[in-house]
């Protein structure tokens, strides 16, 4: 593959890039503020919500800043 073959091709391994990483960061933003709102955890919404860090704030969120629900008793 010549020089001008690689340049080509950059752009659209680019995007796809791109494309990836705005999905992956949409599922996670999605789940985090999802959590959020149903443990009425207003801060952590608006900071999930202003800053975007590629998923990887809402996973920190999601793994050990969420409110744990209480297990239920049994019948």
């Amino acid at each position: 593959m010549d020089t001008n073959t690689a340049m080509a091709f950059l752009p659209l391994v680019l995007i796809v890039a791109i494309i990836i990483l705005v999905i992956w960061s949409a599922v996670w933003k999605g789940i985090a503020l999802w959590k959020c709102g149903r443990n009425n955890q207003l801060g952590w919404f608006i900071v999930l919500f202003l800053i975007n860090t590629a998923g990887i704030l809402e996973i920190v969120y999601l793994l050990w800043f969420q409110r744990k629900q209480p297990a239920e008793p049994p019948k």
